[in-house]
């Protein structure tokens, strides 16, 4: 393979080029699809409460399993949503709790819009078919009892429903609530960069989770396709792509926010993108028959390629960083045996341009981060959540680009050893 100046590549240059060039490509592919629907994307920003005639009733499913501190919050936060209160109710399913959130429920035993049940722990997803199964409401979803919905969240969404009789489902923007540490700051990062990827995937027809906190489905969608399942501990992925299989539509509502609470250590950071990333690839696997299919358009050209090859190229690129740190360190080792710290490690240090790399591979890196810049502060903005500049960027890169690679490269190791679905928590 002919390579830059003439000269031949090798095999691991030829890899370094494919999967820089393969990631730039997805952002960029992000990019154009902005810019083409930038005019909507302005107009949605300030867009008013939609005036709902004849609005449907709705019930808000509650799974809980261990969440005697934080189950008040998220039930108050759906009380207080701007709908009329005779068509709205909150189906409480405590899933086998081990600690006092039963306790906690039993407060609202004969509160008139708050239903209460106990059952014996099967998984989030048979506490939410357990609450899909005891309502009559034309809007049903979940709200995990950690997260916390903006008060306009529901008008928002069901506004979306009524406008098109052919949406199935509708999601969330979601924001990572009161942070505290740096971590928990460099996932707001993170989940502002989501936003704007899960706007650009719904103006794309291809959307490919319905997430836990706040998605709302049509009832009729579960006589149709079925209700939830265990799914590799991802069941909100799974039913995204049973959907998609099924031409069943899933629309983003941009300004209808959820509050979450994000993982304060790196230990419960590390549990939960492991368990992410290792549904995602058994998700895939067990979908694999919609890849490259004309008839899946966007979701299957697109979504699940680009999510396979944003694994690998993490993977990739951190295996080459670390075996050039490693080669790097062990020069320096060498060199001080031989010429002692002062000649042989300090090296004398000018500035030069001629020194600065300009080899394809830089110019695209940088390229790369300049658009997985944009990228981030136009997430930000959609959140509302300031100009989109802040010193937590440089925060989330550095965090993530340390400890991502390891929680992808356990969940492919996973997926190869058949080592089974990671836990919950």
């Amino acid at each position: 393979m002919i390579g830059c100046y003439g000269k031949y590549m090798t095999i691991p240059e030829f890899f370094t080029y494919t999967v820089v060039f393969l990631a730039l490509y997805v952002q960029v592919f992000f990019m154009v699809t902005y810019f083409e629907h930038r005019k909507k994307l302005r107009a949605l920003k300030n867009e008013p409460l939609p005036e709902l005639v004849n609005p449907p009733k709705v019930a808000i499913i509650v799974p809980c399993w261990n969440e005697e501190k934080t189950v008040h919050g998220t039930i108050a936060s759906i009380l207080a949503l701007d709908y009329p209160e005779h068509l709205l109710e909150v189906i409480a399913v405590d899933d086998g709790s081990t600690d006092t959130t039963w306790d906690e429920l039993l407060q609202y035993k004969d509160h008139p819009r708050v239903r209460i049940f106990q059952k014996e722990n099967g998984g989030k997803h048979t506490a939410i078919n357990f609450g899909i199964d005891n309502t009559d409401a034309d809007i049903v979803g979940g709200l995990d009892a950690d997260s916390f919905v903006a008060p306009d969240a529901l008008r928002r969404m069901i506004g979306m429903f009524q406008a098109d009789p052919e949406t199935m489902a509708v999601t969330p923007s979601l924001i990572v609530d009161q942070p505290k540490n740096i971590l928990q700051f460099a996932q707001r990062i993170e989940y502002n960069m989501s936003t704007y990827n899960k706007k650009m995937l719904s103006l794309l027809g291809a959307i490919h989770v319905t997430p836990g906190p706040f998605s709302l489905f049509r009832k009729p969608l579960f006589d149709k396709i079925g209700k939830f399942k265990k799914a590799h501990n991802t069941e909100d992925q799974e039913l995204a792509y049973r959907m998609q299989e099924h031409h069943q539509k899933i629309e983003h509502s941009l300004n209808s926010f959820i509050y979450t609470r994000a993982p304060d250590t790196v230990k419960k950071l590390y549990t939960q993108r492991l368990r992410w990333i290792y549904g995602f690839i058994q998700n895939t696997n067990d979908y694999r028959r919609l890849l490259f299919k004309r008839e899946y358009l966007n979701f299957s050209f697109f979504t699940l390629p680009s999510g396979i090859v944003s694994i690998l190229a993490v993977i990739y690129l951190s295996l080459v960083f670390a075996y050039d740190a490693i080669l790097f360190i062990i020069k320096k080792i060498t060199q001080y045996s031989i010429a002692g710290f002062n000649h042989g490690v300090l090296p004398n240090i000018h500035f030069d341009l001629f020194y600065i790399d300009t080899g394809a591979v830089t110019i695209v890196t940088l390229f790369l981060y300049v658009v997985l810049l944009f990228s981030i502060v136009m997430g930000t903005r959609m959140n509302k959540q300031g100009s989109g500049f802040s010193w937590h960027i440089l925060a989330y890169l550095l965090i993530y680009s340390v400890i991502a690679p390891f929680w992808l490269l356990k969940a492919v190791w996973n997926t190869i050893a058949r080592r089974g679905q990671p836990a919950w928590r």
